[in-house]
């Protein structure tokens, strides 16, 4: 079975206040914090995409570079992959953001050790089922919650990554777990149905 799998809030902890709050306070700029939930660096703060893009070019894209694999990620896509699953990291990094997002994404993948088979990068968020449904995709996993909701609408079953960005709208999606265990089993279910 091919699972597809999301970077950021998925396989990592972003920290988005301490890195943004950092600079910010660094800096001496205006900027308040707005909703330290989000997983959004454009709606954490309430500063704007061009002071977000300044941010990054000026060493804010560490957040990404030194973000931590959450526990249990790295062990779970190896067991899959052990089992003969192939997986797939589908991220929405842009090219406007991260210069090279594959490369970025396969450095910080191969840093951690986590095992995948293929990489894709720029999948919007809107079009993660939709590039699901073309490749032959069973299974995303993603923190978001659209990206789910359209896998789910593409025949593609989705597992939404739990976290306090989208936890008020987990339900809407058919399966989700808050860490990897939770994800693996949830996954787990979905391959048994399937085998059926």
């Amino acid at each position: 079975m091919r699972i597809a799998v999301d970077i950021d809030d998925t396989l990592n902890i972003l920290d988005r206040v301490g890195r943004a709050g950092a600079y910010i306070e660094r800096n001496h700029l205006p900027f308040r914090l707005k909703d330290p939930s989000s997983h959004a660096f454009c709606e954490v703060y309430d500063w704007g995409t061009e002071d977000v893009l300044k941010f990054i070019r000026e060493g804010g894209i560490t957040a990404f570079t030194d973000a931590e694999a959450r526990r249990g990620a790295r062990e779970t896509l190896a067991a899959w992959r052990a089992e003969g699953h192939e997986v797939f990291i589908l991220t929405a990094r842009t090219k406007e953001w991260f210069g090279n997002p594959e490369k970025l994404s396969r450095d910080w993948l191969e840093k951690r050790r986590i095992p995948y088979d293929g990489l894709a990068a720029e999948i919007p968020f809107g079009e993660k089922g939709k590039y699901c449904a073309e490749h032959g995709v069973s299974i995303l996993v993603d923190d978001s919650v659209s990206a789910c909701l359209d896998a789910q609408a593409r025949g593609v079953r989705a597992v939404l990554a739990v976290g306090r960005h989208n936890a008020a709208r987990a339900h809407e999606v058919a399966y989700g777990g808050a860490n990897w265990r939770q994800i693996d089993a949830a996954v787990r279910r979905i391959i048994g149905q399937a085998s059926v």
